[in-house]
């Protein structure tokens, strides 16, 4: 009887053991999509990175267009643009607020605002989740809006206007800001800007809400940069160059928000003659390995990084499985990548060798309308199963 007892608890034992790992492993994934106003556009689905299945956990309606997201620290709330160029009658998409259940991770919506400017593609929060900054593409300008207690987004506190324009007349008629994202130590706010070649460096004050120009780094006549990540160092930066097909590595002066270029590669492999746009551009969590994704080449392209000199080194093109990558993020783990590919709708995923920054395909792949943005965070107790 006793044996019998103790074989007992060693199983219950083991089964929570192998619950709580299945839970550990189980992921929730927010996607941003393109979608009309009255439809389904803020995606959640599980994922389970054993496999890296994905399974739709619930949908709600974002308002049109809610292309980039962005969570706050705690998971307690939810931003998101509405990539418009027309909002209560002004020449101005939107940004909007939502509240995160949770027990569940599902949305409840809080409050929009203007954006002060057309086609709003990038938001971000401050480290301190007290200020939300806005890069609106057609507007060509930034915007910024102090976080209330509530969640709830203020009327806008400042807007910067760029102005100039590049070579290329399609995608360069003037400015269009694509990018804006805070720095490490949370003093500056760097500006990427695909219509004038330029990244512009903000000072934020996250009492009032302001935004002042401090500096600014030129690409590249024609580069069209569009994205903006920093080494976990805080000493390096890299921004991925949309038009031309490259990558620029920097060294970062957290002190003045200044950049120095140290080299600038290409994305895409050196035979490659078709059509190209890059889109965005992430590095590990262990600061070794830097990707970015090539829409037209539909690869993430993988670089080693000199930790010494933050020189890189080409280690693959992989495959994205899927037309037009735009967006794609890790797991909190750094072990599986998930790629949003817009135009083939859906996101793919990657389990990805963490000593080598190599991509391997799963073979798992999620069926999701216009996906664009996609953030994976721990599911919550509740997260609906399918």
């Amino acid at each position: 009887m006793m044996s019998l007892l103790i074989v007992l608890t060693v199983l219950l034992v083991a089964c929570s053991v192998v619950k709580q790992s299945s839970s550990q492993q189980e992921m929730l994934v927010y996607v941003g999509s393109y979608a009309k106003p009255d439809a389904e556009s803020i995606f959640a689905y599980r994922l389970d990175e054993e496999n890296g299945t994905l399974t739709k956990a619930f949908a709600v309606k974002g308002g049109e267009n809610p292309s980039f997201l962005t969570l706050d620290n705690d998971r307690k709330h939810l931003y998101a643009v509405n990539e418009t160029t027309e909002y209560e009658g002004q020449k101005s998409g939107a940004v909007s607020a939502f509240s995160v259940d949770q027990r569940t991770g599902n949305l409840t919506f809080l409050n929009k605002q203007p954006s002060l400017g057309g086609a709003p593609c990038y938001i971000s929060l401050d480290h301190k989740n007290k200020m939300a900054m806005v890069a609106n593409y057609v507007g060509g300008n930034v915007s910024a809006y102090l976080v209330q207690p509530d969640g709830r987004l203020s009327a806008s506190t400042d807007m910067e206007q760029h102005a100039g324009k590049g070579p290329r007349p399609q995608q360069q008629d003037g400015p269009h800001a694509h990018c804006i994202t805070p720095d490490p130590n949370n003093n500056f706010a760097l500006a990427v800007d695909l219509g004038i070649d330029q990244v512009i460096s903000y000072k934020i004050d996250k009492e009032s809400g302001k935004l002042e120009r401090q500096s600014a780094y030129t690409a590249k006549t024609g580069a069209g940069p569009r994205h903006l990540t920093f080494h976990p160092n805080k000493r390096f930066a890299y921004v991925i160059n949309e038009l031309n097909a490259t990558l620029t590595a920097f060294n970062y002066n957290p002190q003045t928000g200044a950049l120095t270029e140290v080299e600038t590669v290409p994305t895409l492999p050196a035979d490659y003659t078709g059509e190209n746009s890059c889109a965005d551009i992430h590095v590990s969590a262990d600061g070794r390995f830097l990707y970015g994704s090539n829409r037209g080449h539909n690869s993430i392209v993988v670089f080693a990084i000199d930790q010494n000199t933050n020189k890189l080194t080409l280690v693959q093109h992989a495959s994205t499985q899927g037309n037009w990558p735009r967006n794609f993020t890790f797991s909190p783990s750094g072990k599986t990548m998930l790629v949003a590919n817009q135009r083939s709708n859906n996101i793919t995923t990657f389990k990805v060798d963490t000593q080598t920054g190599k991509l391997t395909y799963t073979g798992n792949s999620a069926a999701v309308p216009s996906p664009v943005y996609v953030q994976v965070v721990p599911a919550f107790p509740q997260t609906p199963r399918p």
